[in-house]
């Protein structure tokens, strides 16, 4: 039996489409349910918090989750994924490099500093998958039948890290999935794997894909609009000494 996105405890920002504040981290997934498949964005912090993302998605859907875009290589972002077998993974190409395994020790220690259990980072980080599917510009999905839920995947970056994936679906309104490129309830972040003099310029090709009447999912935090983007570009620009 299905539930409504009331019911589920997700907020739909669209037909079709919702998004989830997950605890902790504040750290946001999405869901774009189609008639054909159903795209999860972003995975969670760990195994167990996959799974309930997993059995979240089922309850509401009818169906199990047969995509998945991770949005950039956080552990608050993907070390959820290996709770979705079967499911195509995608991510932005170069991702792979940060799960060799000096990369994965890096991504484990990260998650413990910033406080999940060591033992469940590490369990996450040994099965954490290699995303199939390497996005280097643009990829369109179908989650309808015969072209009726295009979504599209775009490789934005570099600017909140080196590999930053975007996702945009088309509606009315449209909704773009922003990964950490965008944070509403808190100063963005940048890391030592943040390339802060193109970050700017990521957040430009964001507003060109939505445009101004879309709706901005950040990664953490409330749903925003184009000025809310806009202006955060303008703030990167200014911190980062990057001319207009």
């Amino acid at each position: 039996m299905t539930v409504t996105w009331e019911e589920s405890g997700w907020k739909q920002v669209a037909p079709g489409v919702g998004r989830r504040r997950l605890p902790v981290w504040d750290c946001t997934v999405g869901l774009v349910v189609g008639a054909g498949g159903v795209l999860l964005v972003d995975a969670g912090s760990g195994l167990g918090e996959g799974a309930r993302l997993r059995a979240q998605a089922q309850a509401l859907t009818g169906r199990r989750v047969t995509h998945l875009a991770l949005t950039h290589p956080h552990f608050d972002h993907i070390l959820g994924a290996a709770a979705f077998a079967g499911a195509e993974v995608f991510a932005a190409v170069g991702v792979e490099t940060a799960l060799t395994a000096r990369g994965r020790e890096a991504l484990r220690a990260d998650a413990v500093r910033w406080g999940l259990d060591a033992r469940v980072a590490e369990e996450a980080v040994d099965a954490l998958p290699v995303p199939r599917h390497a996005v280097s510009g643009e990829w369109t999905l179908d989650l309808g039948l015969d072209g009726g839920r295009p979504v599209l995947l775009a490789n934005v970056g570099p600017g909140h890290t080196a590999h930053d994936l975007a996702v945009l679906v088309p509606g009315d309104p449209g909704v773009v999935f922003c990964g950490d490129l965008v944070e509403e309830s808190g100063e963005p972040q940048a890391g030592p794997d943040a390339v802060p003099d193109r970050w700017p310029a990521a957040l430009d090709r964001l507003l060109a894909l939505g445009g101004e009447d879309a709706r901005y999912v950040p990664g953490h935090g409330a749903v925003v609009d184009a000025a809310f983007v806009r202006a955060q570009r303008d703030a990167l620009a200014a911190r980062f000494g990057v001319s207009e």
